[in-house]
């Protein structure tokens, strides 16, 4: 073995005994560096005779080539090493189940208000939506609520900027407004019609939505659902108010058995006003009333803001808690728990 054929096996070694791309180069220098070996032999190449210089020169231009690529493929063996290391860290077990995002779900107020709307609506009621910031006229004044009516108090309501001192604008206290709007809405539809002496289309609207107030506790929550209903037309009576909300809760809790109680109350929206309540025959709160909305046939002064003349058109208004509704249906004890976001609790009602 010549010293050239030495000096590939060599380089050969050293390369070999490299253990990371750091310590190649380093070896890469003791053989072709500045001052390396090949570099060495090269530079001695001047002094030798023209024709042993070209044989000479040719050798180990021949081991240059042989340590170069005894580089090439150490420098291929390391990264293929570390492709190895990066792709078993980086490893997926196929075999195992794969990994899914669970499927979320309605909340149990959402799903008591479709549940609301779908009845309604079986029974001919539209759904009416509207603005949660409301002014005074539509959430107090044109529902007959007295100037020194308590609900005005700061107390009870969220007052919002905008508006002016006489006609400020708040968070609305209950879906109410929302009849008023649409009823508005419908009578200018067909103004024509009754201006002619003729018979206007029934009212039947359902309104659910947010409603806000200064209260918190177990049984309340400052944000809360609210669903008002009207039914306005030339014979409307109480006896289908009673008629409409007793289907209404039976089918809403699926006990044709329960009992409906229509209590003498106040609203200043409605004369006469009852409070109503129901009664179950069977579960854990059989034989206990417990109050579910408030009703009344509406107040005349209503019908005359709805641009309606009183003498000649008729009709009844009530208002739930679909919160409350919810609590019954699924035996929650506790409001706060609609508001909390703990999946625990939520995910019962998927």
């Amino acid at each position: 073995m010549n010293e050239l054929d030495a000096l590939v096996d060599a380089a050969t070694t050293s390369f070999a005994q490299a253990v990371t791309p750091a310590d190649l180069e380093n070896a890469k220098a003791q053989f072709l560096g500045k001052s390396g070996r090949i570099t060495e032999l090269m530079k001695g190449l001047a002094a030798l005779p023209v024709e042993e210089k070209k044989t000479r020169g040719a050798a180990i231009n021949l081991a240059k080539q042989g340590v170069e690529a005894a580089l090439t493929a150490r420098r291929q063996a390391l990264a293929d090493a570390e492709l190895q290391v990066q792709l078993k860290a980086e490893a997926l077990d196929v075999s195992l189940p794969g990994r899914q995002r669970p499927t979320g779900g309605l909340h149990p107020v959402s799903l008591t208000l479709e549940r609301i709307e779908a009845i309604f609506g079986s029974m001919g009621f539209d759904v009416a939506e509207g603005p949660e910031i409301e002014t005074d006229w539509f959430n107090f004044t044109a529902l007959n609520t007295p100037e020194d009516h308590p609900a005005r108090s700061m107390h009870d309501t969220f007052y919002v900027e905008g508006g002016t001192e006489t006609a400020p604008n708040l968070l609305r206290t209950h879906t109410s407004p929302m009849q008023i709007r649409y009823a508005v809405q419908h009578v200018k539809k067909h103004k024509v019609l009754i201006t002619a002496g003729g018979v206007m289309p029934e009212i039947r609207v359902i309104a659910p939505g947010r409603t806000y107030r200064v209260d918190s506790d177990a049984t309340h929550s400052p944000m809360f659902h609210q669903c008002e209903g009207l039914w306005v037309g030339q014979n409307v009576s109480f006896k289908d108010l009673k008629v409409v909300f007793t289907d209404f809760c039976r089918t809403f809790f699926e006990s044709d058995d329960l009992v409906l109680r229509f209590r003498p109350s106040f609203f200043p929206f409605t004369e006469p006003s009852a409070e109503i309540d129901i009664q179950f025959q069977a579960g854990p709160l059989a034989g206990r009333w417990l109050e579910v909305a408030g009703s009344g046939q509406v107040h005349p002064n209503v019908v005359r803001n709805m641009g309606l003349d009183p003498e000649h058109y008729i009709g009844f208004a009530f208002g739930m808690g679909p919160d409350r509704l919810t609590m019954l249906r699924y035996d929650v004890n506790d409001l706060r728990l609609f508001f909390d976001g703990d999946l625990r609790f939520l995910s019962q009602f998927q």
